[in-house]
């Protein structure tokens, strides 16, 4: 982003929180545009990271999990998959094969990015695991399954999101439509379930209406466990009715509420980002801490394009104790 623009967004997160709840949307036209990004920029389900060099690197659906690399957070390029050879398990959950949705985090020493591999609109799904010590395309190694469902599930096992606590135990969240959005414990020494804790959390769900609710990401902000999910429908370019919307709770696993203290498990959810002008359909975010912030990493679908899938940032602000994208 421009050096002008980052000045006045730097500006925006010193302004008290009184003025910061007259910011968050009433409207769609109250909605920001995403920020400038450059390149190649068609993407879906984002997932960023910021390496110790400065590096931006994201990895995406499709493929063997598509990436791109920036240096500044601007201007992005495509650089290879992850896999250079596709794991041939995946092909016990789809014909394609391709993965879905990666999500991308630095532990111990490594990165760690799980995914999912799945049919569209099938529940017949895995949650996958790969591990690498440079996070760069081409270096990944795969770990198997962490986590599977199938057409006797009440569940649907993609979208997956690691969440470190500060207590040090590991939660992987996960879900699409279905009975909603799932979570379990999983061990730091494998990155796999915790043998000792085989419980599967629900986290938000729509028991009323359309069942339209995933791709969960928890962070913790100022004592409270923030839950991002995407409600409605995606994947169908200007069609798409994908919005973002949020939950708090006081502990990792729930409940989870809305600013109105409706919980996620009913239908629960208060609005991030939705369509507005030609950004249609935004949706598949992840939450990066960066350097001048927190940012929301999306993808939206383009009405002056066609509706072709691009890539989405917004900078967030917390001062109201509730997200505010600007």
């Amino acid at each position: 982003m421009s050096r002008s623009t980052l000045r006045k967004r730097t500006a925006l997160l010193a302004l008290p929180a009184a003025f910061l709840l007259t910011l968050i949307p009433g409207t769609a036209s109250a909605y920001p545009n995403p920020g400038r990004v450059t390149g190649d920029i068609v993407t879906h389900d984002p997932s960023m990271i910021r390496t110790s060099s400065g590096q931006y690197l994201l990895y995406a659906t499709g493929g063997g999990v598509s990436n791109k690399t920036s240096g500044d957070r601007t201007a992005f390029r495509n650089g290879g998959d992850a896999f250079s050879s596709r794991p041939s398990w995946w092909r016990n959950y789809s014909s394609v094969p391709e993965a879905w949705a990666p999500d991308i985090s630095y532990h111990g020493g490594k990165y760690l990015m799980y995914y999912s591999v799945s049919k569209f609109g099938s529940n017949t799904s895995a949650l996958g695991l790969a591990t690498s010590s440079t996070g760069q395309p081409g270096s990944w190694t795969d770990q198997g399954t962490v986590y599977t469902s199938n057409s006797a599930s009440d569940f649907n096992a993609i979208d997956p999101n690691l969440f470190v606590n500060d207590d040090g135990k590991w939660w992987l969240s996960f879900g699409s439509w279905w009975t909603g959005i799932k979570m379990i414990q999983i061990n730091p020494s494998t990155g796999k379930q915790l043998s000792s804790n085989t419980t599967r959390y629900s986290l938000a769900s729509r028991p009323t209406g359309t069942k339209a609710v995933e791709a969960p990401f928890i962070v913790k902000r100022g004592g409270y466990y923030y839950l991002f999910a995407s409600y409605d429908t995606c994947c169908n370019g200007t069609g798409s009715t994908y919005k973002v919307k949020v939950g708090r709770a006081s502990a990792i696993t729930g409940p989870y509420r809305d600013k109105n203290g409706v919980d996620l498990m009913n239908n629960g959810g208060t609005p991030v980002l939705e369509s507005h002008g030609n950004v249609i359909g935004p949706g598949g975010q992840s939450i990066l801490k960066d350097v001048d912030g927190d940012l929301i990493v999306y993808h939206y679908y383009d009405g002056n394009d066609n509706g072709t899938p691009k890539l989405g940032i917004n900078l967030l602000n917390w001062s109201s104790g509730w997200p505010v994208a600007y």
